[in-house]
């Protein structure tokens, strides 16, 4: 019989507020999502001089995937870099920085560039936690809590993976939402069961 998987944590980054667990981490009024986005880091006393050179997406995700694995690092060092992995899935992509960089066409950046990409949040976060196992980004219209819990499920049924971090990270304008999940077999005090009704509890700040 295989062991059921649970959310070991969660953080969802929307509205200018940070929720960890259900628990306020962060609020700020700033007088955009760019401005938002470094406060929050400045707040988390990162030391990540990369962060500056990400595209919103990247600094969203990232940032989310920081105070997710916060407070967890035990739990990720029990296992090898091979069994942990990553899954997002987002609406936009990188939609936002693409805009920014055809606007500068005529003198292209090649910087602006290179952090288009949807796999440069995915590669940055998995560099950061020496995570060497599988990893993917989706595109949906809209968050998908059933996609993910099955295609999770499928990672650790097939031995794949033995600790996920997935979720969703969705930038467009003004409008964002991150809600990250680290998923497994532990069980800690602020675990719940991996569920479909679960991930859409933790989405909707429910």
């Amino acid at each position: 019989m295989k062991e059921a998987l649970h959310i070991i944590s969660n953080c969802v980054i929307a509205d200018e507020r940070v929720i960890k667990n259900g628990e306020l981490l962060y609020s700020g009024k700033e007088i955009n999502l760019s401005s938002f986005l470094v406060q929050l880091y400045k707040f988390l006393h990162l030391d990540y001089p990369k962060f500056y050179k990400m595209d919103t997406l990247s600094k969203l995700g990232w940032l989310a995937s920081e105070i997710l694995i916060k407070d967890n690092e035990a739990v990720v060092k029990q296992y090898k870099p091979e069994e942990t992995g990553l899954l997002l899935t987002n609406a936009n992509s990188s939609i936002e920085a693409d805009v920014k960089y055809f606007q500068t066409i005529e003198m292209a950046s090649p910087a602006l560039f290179v952090y288009t990409l949807p796999n440069i949040l995915n590669g940055e976060i998995c560099i950061r936690n020496n995570f060497k196992g599988e990893n993917a980004c989706f595109i949906f219209e809209a968050f998908n809590a059933g996609f993910i819990k099955e295609y999770v499920e499928d990672l650790f049924a097939n031995n794949k993976l033995k600790l996920c971090v997935c979720g969703w990270v969705d930038a467009l304008g003004e409008a964002y939402k991150a809600a990250l999940f680290l998923v497994g077999n532990d069980v800690t005090a602020a675990s719940v069961e991996f569920t479909e009704e679960n991930i859409d509890k933790v989405f909707n700040n429910k």
